[in-house]
């Protein structure tokens, strides 16, 4: 029975602070397991996506500056009878023809109140917004696989943990029956012995439960089965010495702010262009038509044009004015954001940055609380032997082992888990940091493929 609960506390130190010695080389990594998540996480993939949709605001509004051509054809089949006077000497013209024509037109922009200016600086703004907002999803990306990689230590250790005290009880009834059967003890010792093992076996059964679920949820994240897991360690070497230090990175890196500075940037920029919709519009129109058959008496024609257009619209009902004056409050609304933001982000880190210290403290206590509960354990059973304990003293003993080891994974888990919160809370929570051994995606790459594209409809990747 010594070397049963000897197993039983080697479950506990496979988990999450085996900081001391070498791990398998086979063993999965909490790293490895995060790259596989940040490659493969198809909410991941998919927000990508979405940005590289959004790089395409830039050459949509740059097309502002650009001419446009259009070309018009026509042809078709008429038949003229025309007299134009019934004077002698007139004679009417009549008969078929074919009547067509080519043209185009070019038409330049040369002043439009500076609308397409704003809105190309508002589309880059959007870009910049879509890239923190794929920056944020990283970061819960990361966090999640982490979390789910400490879940599954914990319940593996955890259904360990019972396991073991299902063995160590079994061995307790058993002895409690032999003692009983040579009238050492009582009947009453043999069924709480027996009543102890029942109530271990379902907790080892909700255990197993748990690790399954958690099982699943890491296939669902990490992208592959659990397997040979080396232990997980905190990341806080990468973290502020201070809170008030790491308050201050949150408030100027976190994704989620940066996103709400630049959304003030986009509508700022949005009441410019309403603002553009007062002033004058100067364009130049260019063009040429060729045309054949016009009439009985016009074989061929050519015309050319170079135009200069002046259009100010100086009131449309007061629709300009309104959508200004929608604009300024859409402003006003993501500047009261941006606070909003910033308020929930130093609440984000002041909590985690608590829960990390509190985190430590709960560790050594656990430790502590195993290494007390298997002298008392120890003790109650020399007791027990002689007489001065009973067998319910050894198995509430046993019992408030079990709970200890099950209460130090538990820590060890959440001390892990709130360092990686923290860096998120900081915006720190990415593969450059942690160091991943993963090339990591580049927003900027498909920006500058597609920013100054004039024409072509396949994307980059040849789609």
């Amino acid at each position: 029975m010594h070397g049963v609960k000897l197993f039983t506390g080697a479950a506990v130190s496979v988990l999450l602070l085996a900081l001391a010695g070498p791990t398998p080389a086979l063993a999965d990594t909490i790293e490895a397991a995060l790259v596989r998540a940040y490659q493969n996480n198809p909410q991941l993939n998919a927000q990508r996506a979405q940005v590289r949709s959004t790089d395409e605001n830039v050459p949509q509004a740059l097309s502002g500056y650009r001419p446009r051509v259009a070309l018009s054809a026509n042809g078709g089949y008429q038949y003229q009878d025309t007299l134009s006077s019934p004077a002698p000497g007139n004679s009417p013209i009549n008969g078929p023809s074919v009547p067509r024509s080519v043209g185009v037109t070019v038409t330049q922009t040369v002043y439009n109140g500076n609308i397409t200016g704003n809105r190309t600086r508002a589309a880059e703004s959007q870009v910049s917004g879509s890239r923190e907002a794929l920056r944020s999803l990283d970061q819960s990306v990361l966090l999640q696989g982490a979390t789910i990689y400490m879940d599954y230590l914990r319940d593996a250790a955890t259904l360990e943990v019972q396991r073991s005290n299902v063995r160590v009880l079994e061995q307790t009834l058993k002895q409690t029956r032999d003692r009983f059967n040579v009238g050492e003890v009582t009947r009453t010792d043999v069924a709480q012995s027996e009543a102890q093992l029942a109530a271990g076996k379902t907790q080892a059964l909700t255990a197993e439960a748990n690790l399954t679920t958690t099982r699943a949820n890491f296939r669902r994240i990490i992208g592959n089965e659990p397997t040979n897991l080396a232990p997980g360690s905190p990341v806080d070497r990468f973290l502020p010495a201070t809170l008030a230090a790491a308050v201050e990175l949150g408030l100027i890196e976190h994704p989620n702010v940066t996103a709400a500075m630049f959304g003030i940037d986009v509508n700022y920029l949005q009441v410019k262009v309403a603002e553009g919709a007062l002033l004058p519009t100067i364009a130049l129109q260019v063009a040429a038509t060729q045309g054949n058959e016009q009439s009985l008496i016009q074989y061929r024609s050519f015309n050319a044009s170079a135009i200069a257009q002046a259009n100010w619209q100086l009131y449309d009902g007061g629709n300009s004015y309104s959508l200004i004056r929608q604009s300024k409050e859409n402003l006003a609304q993501q500047r009261l954001n941006l606070e909003t933001t910033r308020d929930q982000t130093r609440a984000n880190v002041v909590q985690f940055w608590g829960t990390l210290q509190a985190g430590k403290a709960q560790v050594q206590s656990a430790q502590a609380q195993v290494t007390a509960s298997e002298i008392a354990l120890n003790g109650v059973r020399e007791e027990a032997k002689a007489g001065q304990r009973t067998t319910l003293d050894v198995l509430n003993a046993q019992q408030a082992l079990v709970n200890a080891r099950v209460a130090l994974v538990t820590a060890q888990h959440d001390r892990v888990v709130a360092s990686y919160n923290v860096l998120a809370a900081i915006g720190r929570l990415s593969p450059q940091v942690l160091g991943l051994a993963t090339t990591v995606y580049d927003p900027s790459v498909h920006y500058h493929q597609v920013r100054d594209s004039w024409a072509g409809v396949r994307t980059p990747d040849g789609r």
